[in-house]
């Protein structure tokens, strides 16, 4: 613990979940830890917050600045205030973003912050419209290719787990996209938690508020309006060609700059682009299944057989979660977008597959814990599955889906078995509940998967229950396919200027173009190329 020049501590503190869960018991707490006598501190102040529940007593690491008397402690400024959005001048330069996830509202918002007008293309809706879409999906089996889980307004984060984790290493910028979501109606407890999360049922509202910000500083949103192609001259993007998705009404707009930001499952955006002649790469990424425990047994395991409701509400452990991850004959198999108290979704974006994905409300109440359990699929493989060229990997990926939508009767249920069946290589005589609304269908997974993907699946779970004893759960089931961990084509960018290196004016951004993983680093990486885009408009005018 150090003590700055203002008379601040500031340190690391490793307390109970009793003594964090109230202000009078972590004051006391912390003056123990830092050896100073009752009374010493007047104010605690949390900065990061993690639980360590490797073994017994479950602690709370904390690191924390406190004071004592006559010493002021710091005061955030108001989000509303410190983040200023303000309306775009008359006649600003205008820039094009297509796509409204996380990488899109971003870089509309530092658009904003530079005097740039953004006008975001979305064929998707609005977030209370396409709720009607995912109902539709979920009951009825209708498969809206321009509304669903990935598509619409705030893209697949809307509907996500809300994760917001990230390996990014500069910190301010995680701070800053952190802070954005809290001025927009984010609970400030992500600001510290060292796993932060928002919850599916919360970030509806916070996307709203975005998209709302953006339209009252001068910006435009068009939703059910799609990219159906782009001009290119001179090597440079010149207009685009945009489509009402309800109408099929097509036209073509003058555009010179323009942000890609349509995330990991635009496949006819890429396809689009192949077909023009634009470079694309095939890029590694992973598929596998989604496997479904009941909560108790994770809770069980994680906490040590210490039930995470014998705590009281006020200090109650969080729904647990675990990261597995092993080497099979050389080739990766992890534990992905793991979502304790958490539901299984339907993720297709096309009639005739099947996707699946998970997401956890805020409170991640729900009594399974699923997780995607992945393995990395490189060109060794999608080649020798007879796929070629830069959408061969995609075209691999589509292949998985389409198969498996076959195999469960050509429906939104999802292939499934038990996963002691799965790896024993035996048909399940039944299914446990799970939390797949749309149902499930017994099906011998490694008929459908394949070879490679199954083998090492089987080999990696046996691995799992070595790590984790108990991992292979009679109760606990596995559905096929999770196929959407990242996008399997990159569209190159220069890295200094991030403008593609073949086409002036055009700027691959966040998952979709391959350069982000999940809802914090699209957005940092939507701010990047909005600062890039600004610093190119400038100098074209200077």
């Amino acid at each position: 613990m150090e003590k700055n020049d203002e008379g601040v501590f500031k340190g690391q503190i490793r307390i109970t979940p009793e003594e964090a869960s109230s202000s009078d018991l972590l004051l006391r707490a912390t003056e123990e830890c830092m050896a100073l006598s009752e009374g010493s501190l007047s104010w605690v102040r949390v900065l990061r917050r993690s639980i360590d529940a490797r073994k017994r007593p479950i602690i709370m690491q904390l690191t924390v600045e406190a004071g004592g008397e006559g010493i002021p402690e710091p005061v955030d400024p108001e989000f509303s205030d410190f983040w200023q959005f303000p309306s775009v001048p008359e006649g600003a330069p205008e820039v094009i973003i297509v796509g409204s996830g996380p990488a899109g509202l971003y870089a509309a918002l530092e658009f904003i912050r530079s005097g740039i007008k953004p006008i975001i293309v979305e064929r998707g809706k609005d977030v209370r419209e396409r709720r009607r879409d995912l109902a539709l999906l979920t009951k009825e089996h209708i498969v809206n290719p321009n509304s669903n889980y990935c598509f619409g307004e705030g893209g697949a984060g809307t509907y996500s787990d809300g994760k917001l984790y990230t390996r990014a290493k500069k910190r301010g910028h995680v701070r800053e996209a952190l802070e954005w979501l809290v001025a927009h109606g984010a609970h400030s407890d992500i600001l510290v938690d060292a796993h932060p999360h928002i919850g599916t049922n919360k970030l509806p509202a916070i996307i709203t508020s975005i998209r709302e910000t953006v339209e009252r500083a001068g910006g435009q949103v068009l939703f059910n309006t799609k990219l159906v192609d782009i001009t290119i001259t001179s090597r440079n993007i010149s207009a685009i060609t945009l489509e009402d998705v309800e109408s099929g009404e097509k036209k073509e707009v003058e555009c010179s700059h323009l942000v890609l930001a349509t995330g990991h499952s635009a496949r006819d955006i890429f396809t689009m682009l192949h077909d023009k002649g634009v470079a694309l790469e095939a890029k590694p990424f992973a598929i596998g299944v989604r496997v479904e425990h009941p909560q108790s047994f994770i809770d069980d395991k994680q906490y040590h057989g210490e039930s995470r409701m014998n705590f009281r509400d006020e200090e109650r452990l969080p729904a647990a979660a675990y990261s597995l991850v092993c080497q099979v004959q050389g080739r990766g198999v992890h534990s992905f977008c793991m979502c304790p108290g958490g539901i299984i979704a339907p993720c297709a974006t096309s009639p005739g597959e099947i996707v699946t994905n998970g997401w956890s409300p805020s409170k991640r109440d729900n009594p399974y814990a699923n997780s995607g359990v992945v393995v990395t699929i490189d060109e060794e493989v999608w080649t020798a599955a007879g796929f070629s060229g830069p959408l061969g990997a995609m075209q691999y990926q589509a292949a998985v889906e389409r198969a498996c939508w076959g195999a469960a009767g050509s429906t939104q249920k999802a292939p499934a078995q038990r996963l002691v069946d799965f790896v024993k290589g035996r048909p399940s005589r039944s299914l446990p509940d799970c939390s797949y609304h749309p149902g499930v269908t017994p099906v011998e997974l490694h008929k459908i998967l394949p070879s490679m993907v199954s083998q090492s699946l089987v080999q990696g779970f046996l691995e799992f229950e070595k790590k984790m004893r108990g991992y292979l759960h009679p109760e606990a089931i596995v559905l096929g396919p999770e196929s959407r961990t990242s996008s399997p084509v990159r569209i190159p960018r220069d890295r200094e200027s991030l403008v593609h290196p073949e086409v002036s004016g055009f700027y691959p951004c966040g998952e979709g173009g391959g350069y982000a993983g999940g809802i914090l680093s699209a957005a940092m990486d939507g701010r990047k190329v909005a600062t890039k885009v600004t610093e190119a408009i400038k100098e074209s005018v200077s």
